[in-house]
């Protein structure tokens, strides 16, 4: 098996790891394998998973010609019956690491047979048996659809035990896939059977699990305590698989708390099963684990070396996510040591292995990387289209809702044993009341039951039309909330590239032509000119100065000084007084009930955006000699009024036609949940009244 790595931007690079289990077609002896899903460091640290695999019994990679004939010629002699099918994935099973699609065949072959038996136990045994190979091979939606089958199969016949297995293969496979809500709710339901039944090897890995859910959620005290409680029982079951997934996900969690010689050790530790047992992929996960702590350290030279053996090694062994991971570790170190070229070619490399692999948490990770390594680099639209790339997939991942969403599962699983016996309780006092109740309602049933009937319809009817209206009110309301959080990230992007180009412009660009002018009136007075020579000299000079006052007020337009140092009104206030002095148009500014109050630094540039937009579209349309702006404040309300007395417009023409402009207000106006209300006639002038609450 391997492991894989899930990361979210941090200062260094970590993993976490998780379990999954399977069930035999009879249900009976189980051992253990693992496998690992990883996190790793691009300049950040990540989470590793453990899946842990229940089977009939132990074998190894290569199974001794002997057996390979004994299981043979048992499966000729056997009768056709459920033995048959157990013979069958028993026999698969020796050709796992060898030769996985034989491995498959066999499998295949069982299942086939159960369903002609009609052996269900033996049905539900493929998943469990296929998802190794699977998963090895990266295909993890292919082995879900597979958990999920085997689920439905062992809700029906199986046990409790048998159903926390299946529990725990669902969620291990949504971990894979990085959906950390889906993957702790399988994962809880899957800890709180396994305690109903006493079993301390599920219950180690449901910990393992549980601990690499929280490490990728940030949340490392909670993370290490449950890996610790993992280790604790590996322990006392001596198993070197299990020692080894648990001592991971501690040694992630104290990367991540910057605890670097305790991570160090542990993975030392780690490399060191690996090389006892002859397991590559817990070597990989050893090395990683170092390359990552010197990464973080840093020690270039060693964090390389560690990262090319995972390279090399994976590629030998077709472990893609080992790969993968190894890429995006080389990527934060090339970019913090300026080796740009190879950055970007293990950035790609990385991308696309995780496109492949359908791994979104690392591939948005692997953007947010590429973009920033396009800025560090000056190629600002490849930037750009990275981050985007970025923001769509992380606004899927790991939010703020999910994380609440997974305490209050693991809080609620806490409590559900104290609240079955007050269930029960209220359960049986019902009964009783419900009892009395019948008995007084016999005596009027023949009278009321037409009544009654027509009155259950009724509400029933009524019941069934405010629900629906309720959930078409919800719709409406999330469809609202998605756009106004999408105009919220465009107008933020956008403001923030003003104020860098703004930055760009006044210290860069204008220190350079006031340089250039400083020097030019230096050389002036060291040269002998003649008039007409002179006469071009100053009318250079008074280019340059035009030049430069030009570039300011573009730079003021972008983000204005008066609006970060004095507030909304003073900006306004400039800002109409700079097209008064121009001439093109007479604006009147008044400010109401504003002394002493501070806006919020969002609002206030959105606000002033918009009046800014406004005064624009009068410039450019209205044909106006006079505007007025008015901003005023009454009680928790700001109100924004701009009027001209231009040649007006049909406001209905503006609505079809969605011009950039107005879009543009409507879109400001919406981010501040505000009112837009737009009057206006051809030939009357136009006036712009906006309501927002503060």
């Amino acid at each position: 098996m391997f492991r894989r790595r899930c990361g979210s931007p941090l200062p260094h690079q970590m993993s976490a790891n998780i379990f999954y289990i399977f069930i035999t077609a009879t249900g009976s002896k189980v051992c253990e394998q693992h496998s690992t899903m990883y996190p790793l460091k691009t300049g950040i640290l990540k989470k590793l998973l453990w899946p842990v695999l229940v089977l009939l019994s132990i074998f190894h990679s290569h199974a001794q010609p002997s057996v390979v004939d004994s299981l043979r010629k048992a499966i000729h002699q056997a009768p056709d019956d459920s033995s048959k099918v157990q013979l069958y994935y028993e026999y698969g099973k020796h050709f796992e690491t060898s030769d996985p699609d034989t491995a498959l065949w066999y499998y295949a072959r069982a299942k086939e047979r159960a369903k002609e038996l009609n052996f269900l136990p033996g049905v539900a045994s493929y998943a469990s048996h296929a998802i190794v190979i699977l998963n090895n091979q990266g295909k993890f939606r292919e082995a879900l659809e597979l958990t999920k089958e085997a689920l439905s199969l062992y809700q029906k016949i199986g046990s409790p035990r048998d159903l926390s297995v299946a529990y725990l293969n669902v969620g291990s496979e949504w971990h894979y896939l990085s959906d950390f809500q889906l993957a702790t709710e399988n994962y809880l339901e899957a800890r709180k059977l396994a305690e109903a039944v006493g079993d301390k090897r599920l219950q180690r890995i449901v910990n393992n699990n549980l601990a690499s859910i929280f490490i990728n959620l940030q949340e490392y005290e909670k993370g290490k305590n449950y890996a610790e409680q993992s280790l604790e029982l590996a322990k006392e079951m001596k198993n070197d698989y299990a020692i080894s997934s648990s001592t991971f996900n501690i040694a992630t969690a104290e990367l991540y708390l910057k605890q670097y010689d305790n991570a160090l050790r542990h993975y030392q530790e780690i490399e060191s099963i690996g090389a006892r047992t002859d397991d590559f992929t817990i070597k990989l996960d050893g090395w990683l684990g170092q390359a990552d702590v010197y990464n973080a350290i840093p020690q270039p030279a060693s964090a390389e070396k560690y990262y090319q053996q995972v390279i090399s090694l994976s590629k030998e062994k077709n472990a893609p996510e080992y790969e993968m991971y190894a890429y995006m570790g080389l990527a934060d170190l090339f970019m913090k040591i300026n080796r740009n070229r190879e950055a970007e070619q293990v950035i790609l490399n990385g991308i696309a292995i995780a496109q492949k692999l359908g791994s979104n948490y690392e591939l948005k990770d692997l953007y947010l990387k590429a973009s920033s390594l396009k800025e560090k680099t000056g190629n600002f639209s490849d930037a750009l289209k990275f981050r985007k790339q970025f923001e769509v997939l992380n606004d899927s991942i790991v939010g703020e809702k999910s994380k609440e969403h997974i305490t209050l599962l693991e809080a609620r699983f806490e409590s559900e044993k104290k609240e079955s016996t007050i269930k029960q309780l209220e359960a049986d006092k019902q009964i009783q009341e419900l009892s009395l109740r019948q008995k007084s309602i016999l005596n009027y049933i023949l009278i009321g039951s037409a009544i009654m009937l027509l009155a259950i319809t009724l509400l029933s009817f009524r019941t069934y039309k405010q629900k629906q209206k309720l959930q078409q009110q919800r719709i409406t309301e999330l469809e609202k909330e998605k756009q106004l959080m999408a105009a919220e990230a465009v107008l933020k992007g956008e403001e923030q590239e003003r104020t860098r180009l703004a930055k760009d412009l006044h210290d860069g660009l204008g220190g350079m032509l006031s340089g250039i002018k400083y020097a030019f009136s230096n050389m002036k007075g060291n040269l002998v000119m003649t008039p007409e020579n002179h006469q071009a000299f100053e009318h250079s000079m008074n280019m340059l100065d035009s030049s430069i006052k030009e570039m300011r007020r573009v730079a003021h337009n972008m983000m204005p000084e008066s609006l970060v140092k004095f507030g909304l009104d003073e900006a306004l206030r400039d800002f109409c007084n700079d097209i008064n002095q121009s001439g093109a148009l007479k604006v009147t500014y008044q400010s109401m009930n504003l002394a002493g109050v501070s806006l919020d630094q969002t609002t206030s540039i959105t606000l002033y955006r918009i009046v800014q937009e406004l005064l624009s579209n009068t410039l450019k349309h209205a044909e106006a000699r006079t505007a007025i702006v008015q901003l005023t404040k009454t009680d928790n309300r700001i109100l924004v009024t701009v009027e001209d007395d231009g040649k007006g417009f049909d406001t209905a023409v503006t609505r079809q036609t969605k011009g950039i402009g107005w879009s543009n207000i409507q879109h400001r106006v919406d981010f501040l949940k505000g009112k837009l209300d737009v009057d206006s006639q051809p030939g009357k002038g136009t006036s712009v009244h906006i309501e927002l609450d503060i």
